[in-house]
């Protein structure tokens, strides 16, 4: 049995308000992803984070792409990873960022990624730095990865995946076939809460389906933003769940808005980000 997230649900689970007036009190974000020749996922996800509320990003991408990152997302930090002569992120070191990872109310780690042995090594690097009581959303490359290394110890509240239908292949080790029982059964195998195509489940038998979406989501970037969208509520306070069901709802509301204006395909995955604050806006109000 599943629930349909409506903006009837969505009321009735309203997202906690900011504390203060400070954007420490609105949680930090810190994204994990970029190789030289895709910055562009973790711009999107970083980006996606701030448009739901989160108050501070901080990024870490190839060293190569850092500056220019800094310059077309000047409200965050942004810092370079070391990286091979292809581009690719190396995982080995991350002193760098050791203390902004420790920091974070989330942690976001593989947009952008484009190498599998150095996504798996990066996150055994990174898995020691996370602050106890910070959450990890796993998205792109390392969803591929998390079967070999995942840390069950993390628990539902800490864990978020948000694979397409073909991660969450890999994740379960076979075709996704019906996404009504086979969401839920990733939820359960690795401990944490999972957003795929319009549904959400957590480890403990929650399921959700979102009610609104269109088929232009499926789109270069798509996936970025809702990875950024569920970070930064769940940074916000929002519980996983909760965060997850917001985020993609959010996601799905603002191809709803671009579907009426630009039609079913052709919109961009940026154009997303525009439209996230005035779909929030309506159901908060």
């Amino acid at each position: 049995m599943h629930e349909l997230v409506t903006p009837a649900l969505l009321r009735q689970w309203m997202l906690p308000s900011p504390e203060g007036h400070s954007k420490y009190g609105r949680g930090q974000v810190m994204v994990v992803g970029g190789a030289a020749a895709t910055p562009g996922a973790a711009l999107l996800t970083g980006l996606a984070s701030l448009r739901v509320g989160a108050g501070r990003l901080t990024m870490a991408v190839a060293e190569s792409t850092a500056v220019a990152l800094a310059v077309a997302v000047p409200e965050a930090g942004v810092y370079g990873l070391p990286q091979n002569e292809r581009g690719s992120v190396l995982g080995a070191d991350l002193s760098a960022v050791a203390d902004s990872i420790s920091n974070a109310d989330v942690v976001v780690v593989g947009p952008g990624l484009d190498h599998p042995e150095e996504t798996e090594r990066l996150l055994e690097t990174l898995l020691p730095l996370l602050n106890p009581e910070s959450a990890l959303v796993l998205d792109a490359y390392a969803l591929g990865v998390w079967p070999h290394l995942h840390d069950l110890s993390l628990g539902a509240e800490r864990l978020l995946l948000t694979p397409n239908p073909e991660e969450g292949g890999r994740l379960l080790g076979r075709e996704l076939n019906d996404l009504e029982a086979d969401v839920p059964a990733i939820a359960e195998r690795y401990r944490a809460v999972v957003t795929c195509q319009g549904w959400i489940a957590d480890p403990d038998g929650g399921c959700w389906q979102i009610s609104t979406g269109h088929d232009g989501l499926g789109t270069s970037g798509s996936g970025d933003v809702l990875a950024g969208a569920v970070a930064g509520l769940r940074a916000r306070g929002a519980t996983a769940a909760q965060a997850a069901c917001w985020g993609t709802y959010l996601h799905a509301g603002s191809g709803d808005r671009l579907t009426a204006r630009v039609g079913k395909l052709g919109f961009l995955a940026r154009e997303l980000l525009d439209e996230i604050p005035g779909v929030m806006a309506e159901l908060v109000s």
